[in-house]
């Protein structure tokens, strides 16, 4: 059968961009910069690519939230040819194939798989692997459920989440414990994934957890499926062309804004906790995403204005490329080789060079994969 070619949304593409270009330009550039520079006024600035060490949400923050809300995006418009097929066993398989690469390359940007040490061989610890398990749960929901039920099922899982942290008890964990070492979540991941959790080690034959790693995956895994299903919501008011821009702009910063509310007032009770991801955390940065991506579906889609920000779209049609070269490649050998001679004469600024030009070769990398149409796609 014939389908109808894909419809691409420029705004989604550009905000995936920046996204990314945060992630693997900015931040790696800014971090030896406020080394070097050292002043009140920058150490301040850098709160926003700083991470919230538990309890409350910086900008920083948003950039995995982002990740996950755009996968939902981007899914009504992929995956509507297929809704009311009555066979979808093929389209089941692309689906796990896709997590399946997801968590092999997710394993591979921590180092699990590369450095052909089974001692550090950790099952569940990667951004990527998180924007698996939450595509497999939206997928599924899109394919066979209708929007109401959809949303009706998102409510549920924040709720369950919810429920399970706050009533269960085991031993001296849960029973709405939101502290690093008492939550709930922590003690699954620790039940669960035992040895074969980030950061744990087996020492005298007893696993030994770490006592800074504080990020939960298990149950966290019901809202990252609520994250990228609230992403698959915004792509639903993108798709229907019965509305105007201009509707589907007001909808955008409507649910947005409420969901931020919401958020922040349920933050009273349940915490926004972005490291055990929790369902106040959902709200919060799923709102923050809505509003983001009305700002750039006004700008770029219904203003016109893309003269200035197409170059973004290098990052942003290769996202999982870029996020992966960022993380597996250590590209400052080519810059220490070239620009050596340098450091006696630049001091604390030479990392700042070494950064540059790191993010640089990178930058050209992306640019020709662009220029070549090579996509990294899974």
């Amino acid at each position: 059968m014939k389908t109808q070619p894909v419809q691409r949304l420029e705004s989604l593409d550009i905000l995936r961009g920046f996204d990314l270009f945060c992630l693997v330009m900015l931040e790696p550039f800014f971090g030896p910069l406020s080394n070097a520079v050292d002043t009140p006024w920058f150490n301040s600035f850098m709160w926003n690519f700083r991470h919230i060490e538990w309890q409350g949400f910086s900008p920083w923050d948003l950039v995995m939230p982002l990740f996950l809300f755009m996968a939902g995006v981007s899914m009504p418009f992929a995956l509507s040819r297929y809704k009311n097929s009555p066979d979808k066993g093929a389209l089941f398989k692309r689906i796990l194939k896709r997590v399946l690469l997801l968590w092999i390359f997710g394993m591979m940007c921590q180092g699990n798989l590369l450095a052909l040490d089974p001692g550090r061989i950790y099952l569940y610890s990667n951004t990527l692997q998180s924007i698996a398990i939450g595509y497999l749960i939206a997928a599924i929901l899109f394919l066979t459920c209708s929007i109401r039920t959809q949303i009706g099922i998102s409510i549920a899982l924040l709720l369950i989440y919810w429920g399970a942290m706050e009533f269960i008890t085991v031993g001296s964990y849960g029973g709405g414990n939101y502290t690093p070492d008492g939550n709930l979540a922590e003690w699954i991941d620790r039940a669960v994934l035992g040895r074969f959790r980030d950061g744990a080690t087996v020492v005298n034959g007893e696993v030994v957890f770490s006592k800074y790693y504080r990020y939960t995956w298990i149950l966290s895994s019901l809202n990252f499926g609520v994250t990228v299903l609230t992403g698959l919501f915004a792509g639903h008011i993108l798709k229907q062309k019965e509305k105007t821009n201009r509707s589907k702009l007001l909808t955008l910063i409507g649910v947005g804004a409420g969901m931020v509310v919401l958020g922040w007032a349920w933050h009273f009770q349940l915490p926004v906790i972005k490291k055990i991801w929790t369902s106040s955390m959902v709200l919060v940065s799923s709102g923050y995403c809505f509003l983001l991506m009305a700002l750039f579906f006004y700008w770029i889609d219904y203003k016109g204005h893309r003269k200035y920000l197409g170059w973004l779209k290098i990052y942003g049609m290769n996202s999982i490329l870029a996020y992966m070269l960022a993380q597996i490649i250590d590209f400052s050998c080519i810059g220490n080789s070239l620009l050596y001679g340098l450091q006696p004469h630049l001091g604390n600024y030479y990392p700042v060079l070494i950064a540059l030009s790191n993010v640089t070769i990178l930058f050209f990398i992306l640019r020709e994969c662009y220029k070549r149409g090579i996509f990294l796609r899974v």
